[in-house]
């Protein structure tokens, strides 16, 4: 006679029991298809610090060759500042634009069906593919003064190549794939019935904008204005042909760099580049606690 004929709630304990053994066991037996977190972490720390963490550091370490009023010199001089303030407000204004003209291009690529969408897709992608020095040649032939649009703008009392105005326009060219490829997905998401719910419920058009279309978009649409301006901050190729060079003017953070490493002074520039980082870095973790605090209202 079994435990279980002699008393029943033996039976259903000693089922409990044999189930979590073999639970143990078979979690034992069961490899995961994929490693197991601590080798993954540490491939990943390894090539982190290897790409990311180590160069970064030897710019800091390369820097302290400065006493801290050299460095203090060299990133408070006027034509670093005129450089720095030159680089993030025309990659600032890049992203600005790229916010409006991606939303635009990204819900018509998903919305509508029309002849010659597959060719937009692909041209959205030719900044990907193009090098920035081929596209900076094309912009500065087309805008410079002589060009083909640059000669109306001349015309009209104004210039558009050599000018804070260009390399805005060659930081647009750039940056547009990077707001155009993050809104696609989320706005291939949202599906057309919650629209037409709201619209159902007697919401107008601006009410489904602002209500149903927004709260989705707003952080995908700051991932790609954050990636769009960290792109367009260090932009170097697109930009020496069409911004002209001059200092105090046209001259870019990037270049400056360039300028300091042909004079074999590599502390300035390494300062320069430290300054850059930084700022950058203040203005990414902004953009990210920002997007975090959209996120979580």
């Amino acid at each position: 006679m079994g435990i279980a004929a002699l008393n029943p709630s033996y039976g259903l304990r000693f089922s409990a029991f044999a189930s979590f053994i073999d639970e143990v066991f078979m979690s034992r037996r069961t490899s995961p298809v994929i490693p197991g977190f601590g080798l993954t972490l540490g491939y990943t720390l390894f090539y982190l610090s290897f790409l990311v963490l180590i160069p970064l550091g030897a710019l800091f370490v390369k820097t302290t060759e400065l006493s801290w009023d050299q460095f203090v010199a060299i990133i408070s001089s006027a034509r670093v500042l005129a450089a720095l303030k030159l680089s993030f407000l025309t990659a600032l204004g890049a992203a600005l634009l790229n916010g409006v003209i991606g939303t635009l291009l990204a819900w018509v690529l998903v919305r509508y069906r029309f002849p010659g969408r597959k060719l937009i897709e692909a041209l959205i992608d030719l900044p990907f593919a193009l090098p920035t020095a081929v596209a900076g040649i094309a912009l500065t032939a087309l805008y410079a003064p002589n060009g083909m649009i640059g000669q109306f703008a001349t015309s009209l009392g104004f210039k558009i190549a050599y000018s804070p105005l260009g390399i805005t326009l060659a930081l647009t060219f750039v940056t547009l794939p990077f707001v155009v490829r993050t809104l696609q997905p989320v706005l291939a998401d949202i599906p057309k019935e919650v629209e037409e719910a709201a619209s159902c419920l007697g919401a107008n058009p601006f009410q489904v904008f602002r209500h149903v279309l927004v709260p989705a978009l707003v952080p995908a649409w700051l991932t790609g204005f954050a990636v769009a301006f960290a792109r367009g901050v260090g932009e170097y190729g697109s930009v020496i042909f069409i911004a002209g060079n001059m200092p105090m003017k046209t001259e870019i953070l990037p270049l400056l760099i360039m300028v300091k490493l042909d004079q074999y002074d590599y502390a300035a520039a390494t300062a320069i580049g430290v300054l850059m980082l930084v700022v950058a870095f203040i203005l990414l973790l902004l953009i990210n606690l920002l997007q975090r605090y959209i996120r979580a209202h």
